[in-house]
């Protein structure tokens, strides 16, 4: 798979060239590489956001050509519209498939009682914390129920320890409702803290460096970055993106 862009003088660009991932249902998956190496990119034409320029994207079998009902996206800003409330936030998921909100609402309260903003439902975004206000934005894309969640450095505009706590929020919701999740991340130590496996990403044009599984036990704890098995892989990641930025200074 690969994607090649072209710019305003008409140079093409290639974003990411060479990928063959494949992720198994219920799976964590991160994505993690060099700044522009095309993370973004590739969630995008997984979601199927935008045209790959050679090879197949697919979804179950399902060969994907254009944006399709069965995946959710939470991109970095949550993205809530302020004159609605959480409730009301979460439940635009299901008018902008358009399915009846109604037959939605006790799904929309479950969700937002597991990821812990019950009492909240009738608040608006501005009454709410960043991280909160994410929380809201994860429920209204799990409110569909799809099979497929998209993550685009869902906490990256978060403080470190927001952060850190709406990433065990994730897991424990991920292990309650299990999807498969694609989550990209500029953070090794998150990265290997969430995921079955780790993509590393080369710098522009993108490619898989390598696919690492991580054999941590579950469910994940903090104690576990201080473990040297999490060092390991913590400097095989790191090894991995500063081999690739040499690399690419070196070509220049």
């Amino acid at each position: 798979m690969e994607k090649t862009y072209r710019t305003r003088r008409g140079d093409l660009v290639p974003a990411v060239e060479g990928i063959t991932l494949d992720i198994a249902e219920n799976e964590f998956v991160t994505l993690v590489g060099p700044s522009g190496c095309g993370k973004s990119t590739l969630l995008k034409l997984v979601a199927g956001l935008t045209p790959v320029s050679g090879g197949t994207v697919r979804v179950r079998d399902t060969v994907v050509r254009e944006p399709f009902p069965d995946v959710g996206i939470v991109f970095q800003h949550p993205v809530l519209l302020p004159w609605r409330t959480v409730l009301d936030n979460v439940l635009f998921a299901a008018e902008m498939l358009g399915l009846d909100p109604d037959d939605h609402r006790k799904r929309a309260l479950e969700l937002l009682e597991l990821s812990g903003l019950a009492g909240f439902e009738t608040r608006l975004p501005r009454e709410l914390s960043g991280g909160m206000q994410q929380r809201v934005a994860i429920c209204r894309a799990l409110l569909p129920d799809p099979t497929l969640l998209l993550m685009d450095e869902p906490f990256g505009a978060l403080d470190a320890m927001t952060r850190e706590e709406l990433g065990f929020e994730l897991l424990r919701i991920w292990d309650a409702r299990r999807k498969t999740i694609l989550f990209v991340t500029h953070s090794i130590p998150e990265a290997i803290l969430l995921a079955d496996k780790v993509v590393v990403m080369t710098s522009r044009p993108g490619r898989v460096a390598r696919v690492i599984t991580i054999d941590l036990p579950r469910p994940r704890t903090v104690e576990l970055e201080f473990d040297a098995k999490f060092k390991a892989y913590s400097d095989e990641v790191r090894g991995l993106i500063f081999a690739s930025r040499r690399a690419r200074a070196d070509a220049r």
